[in-house]
Order: structure tokens, then C-alpha cells, then sequence
């Protein structure tokens, strides 16, 4: 049961960049949908948070329609939600102090709490404390997910910047690329990671254990 839930940076990465292209049209529709009824109260609240939650329809293994960013859903739990957001930044931002590390950590540590608040509608502290669970022996990886993203980024974008100098418009129709590519690649190995650390054992699973 271990094995199901163990994540790699290489193994998130790959399923993670698939998932991402594969979603690529429907998340650029739902920003689109997003920054054109932004202005709209109480509405713009409930897509902004289902901007932020994406890896919970990516992670259910098929392509999301950019329409789902209307869901009253997300409304619903619109309290929950900036309570979970107030209680994760008054933790984070002192420990930062501490040399940062101690801030990451915990930052790492709760980085699925929104997802789980949304997808399980259970009590932010609640949430809080079992992405900690989810997350507890899986942090340098997650890091390692973030970092290799970003890495991967900035060299993208330096060969853009060096394309740039010699041709300006076709340098930046690749920034543009570049950065739609790293956003969806960025919240596909969110889903992917939300998705293992997260599920459930099967009933088969759990007869084992017990039989064992």
C-alpha cells in the first residue's frame, strides 16, 4: 500500500507534464473566463478559488471543461477557505524568520490543505493537519518536483531571451509558450501529487493488511 502512494521527482514530473498539456486549452479558457468576469462580486471570489484548486479536476484523470470555474461549490466554502488561507500565512510568515527553511517546510507540509479543505469539505484545521499526514516523508520530493520545475523554467526562458535579441516578435510568441507550458506542467504534477498522496486504500488493501 506504501508503494501505490510512493511519489518520484521523475515520476511526477512525466505524469505531471502530460496531464498539464493534455489540459492546456481548457486551463487557458478558464483564465480567460476568469479575468473577464473578474470584476463581478461575490462571483469573481468563487472563480478565484477554483483558479487556485485546478489540481483537484486534474487530478481526476480527465480533461476539465474551463466552465467548471463557475461552480457554486467554490462559493460554498468561500468562509473555509480564507480561514485555511489566514491560518496557513499567520504560521508561515514568522517561521520564515527562522532562516526560511522552517517556513518552507511547513509551507510544503500544508501545500495540499486547500485541496483537501475543497475536495473533502472537511474544517480548515483539519485539512491542515492531514496534508501534513499526506505530506509527512514526501517534502524533498515535493521540492524537488518545485525546484526541477523551476530550473527547467528559467533555462527555457534564457534560450527565449537569447532567441528575443535576434527576433523580437518570435521571441516572445516562445515566452508566451514558455510560460503557458510551465503553468500547466506546474499544475499537473500538483495533481498528480495531491492524487497519490491522497488516495484512499482500496478495500482489497485494507482486507490484506488485516489478514496480515
Amino acid at each position: 500500500m506504501e508503494e501505490q502512494r510512493k511519489i518520484t521527482v521523475g515520476g511526477v514530473l512525466s505524469e505531471g507534464i502530460s496531464i498539464g498539456i493534455k489540459n492546456a486549452v481548457s486551463m487557458l479558457g478558464a483564465t480567460i473566463l476568469w479575468l473577464l468576469t473578474i470584476w463581478i462580486p461575490y462571483l469573481n471570489v468563487g472563480t478565484t478559488i477554483a483558479m487556485m484548486t485546478i489540481p483537484i479536476e486534474l487530478s481526476r484523470g480527465k480533461v476539465i471543461s474551463p466552465l467548471f470555474i463557475f461552480d457554486g461549490k467554490y462559493r460554498q466554502y468561500m468562509g473555509e477557505f480564507f480561514t485555511l488561507i489566514g491560518l496557513m500565512y499567520l504560521s508561515i510568515l514568522p517561521a520564515m524568520f527562522f532562516m526560511i527553511i522552517p517556513g518552507i517546510i511547513i509551507a510544503i507540509g500544508w501545500s495540499l490543505a486547500i485541496y483537501i479543505l475543497l475536495d473533502k469539505g472537511i474544517a480548515p484545521g483539519e485539512a491542515m493537519i492531514r496534508s501534513n499526514k499526506a505530506t509527512y516523508g514526501y517534502k524533498w520530493t515535493i521540492f524537488g518536483v518545485n525546484f526541477a520545475l523551476v530550473i527547467i523554467y528559467f533555462i527555457a526562458i534564457y534560450i527565449v531571451a537569447m532567441i528575443a535579441v535576434h527576433s523580437g516578435f518570435i521571441g516572445f510568441i516562445l515566452g508566451f509558450i514558455v510560460v503557458v507550458i510551465f503553468m500547466v506542467a506546474n499544475l499537473g504534477c500538483e495533481a498528480v501529487i495531491y492524487r497519490k498522496l491522497t488516495a484512499e486504500p482500496k478495500p482489497e488493501e485494507i482486507e490484506t493488511v488485516v489478514e496480515v
